[in-house]
């Protein structure tokens, strides 16, 4: 993605810097980008490439509110830079903030109509709003303008899907399976915005796969009757399409979402999940 254009006027010193920041984002040091940026913005405190670049090493690292306060800064200083515009949408769809997110869309495909992501983006919030039809024509445009960055989802009927769970459950000891006879397992198309919300921060509404929605087996008490309520597991069959490229991987996916949900209900933290596998 194309940072916005630079002005003439800006020393070699911070053109090396911004190339050395996009090195460091290419390599996975976010943290280096960062820093690189801040030397940048120390000596031109608006300049348009270096928020660019700043929000995309804070949306890698998840901090979305900050990326999406850099995006904003990059499109005032380049109105007609569309990468910023639909760089903004999509920080502001992970916030949940779905108005935002459509705004910033739109204007990123006014400004440029061949902007991939700002129709991707499109298709996201057309999804989200239950318009299957809508958001397959705006991924379908966004898969035509860019096809490497925006590949079509594999797809798997639900009753394919429900043979992989049962599947899943079938592998696990006996024992496990008769604690998870009570437990619900539900296909969802996304997470809600107050699904998302659950957690602090509030997980992504693009990148959340799962859910163990009800009290875990450490979390029940004779002397609580509402932690006896059966829990139930929840899977989006739409985020877990989207990070997959085929039919086979979508399977896996399945599979590694389900196992880290159990592990959730078996009481278990995302780090104690992470050490035993479930991942």
């Amino acid at each position: 993605m194309s940072i916005p254009p630079t002005d003439p006027a800006n020393d070699d010193r911070i053109e090396r810097l911004l190339d050395e920041a996009e090195q460091a984002l290419d390599a996975g040091d976010a943290g280096r980008a960062i820093e690189l940026c801040r030397q940048v913005q120390a000596s031109c405190p608006d300049h348009a490439g270096a928020w660019f670049v700043l929000g995309q090493a804070h949306q890698a690292l998840g901090r979305f509110d900050r990326a999406a306060d850099a995006f904003h800064r990059a499109a005032l200083q380049h109105p007609d830079h569309a990468p910023s515009w639909s760089a903004l949408a999509l920080a502001r769809f992970e916030q949940c903030r779905f108005d935002d997110a459509e705004q910033a869309a739109d204007r990123a495909i006014q400004e440029d109509p061949d902007d991939a992501q700002g129709w991707w983006v499109r298709s996201l919030l057309l999804q989200w709003r239950g318009d299957e039809a809508g958001a397959r024509r705006a991924g379908l445009h966004a898969h035509h303008l860019d096809p490497e960055a925006f590949p079509l989802p594999p797809e798997l009927s639900d009753d394919e899907i429900e043979a992989l769970v049962e599947d899943v459950l079938h592998d696990l000891p006996p024992g496990l399976r008769t604690l998870l006879a009570d437990v619900a397992i539900i296909l969802d198309d996304v997470p809600s915005p107050e699904t998302c919300r659950q957690t602090d921060p509030p997980a992504s509404p693009l990148e959340l796969l799962g859910v163990f929605d009800g009290a875990s087996l450490m979390e029940r008490s004779l002397e609580d009757p509402w932690s006896q309520l059966p829990g139930r597991i929840v899977l989006f069959r739409r985020n877990l399409a989207r990070m997959c490229r085929s039919r086979d991987e979508l399977a896996e996916q399945i599979r590694i979402t389900l196992f880290h949900e159990v592990g959730h209900f078996l009481g278990l933290d995302e780090d104690a999940v992470a050490d035993r596998g479930l991942q």
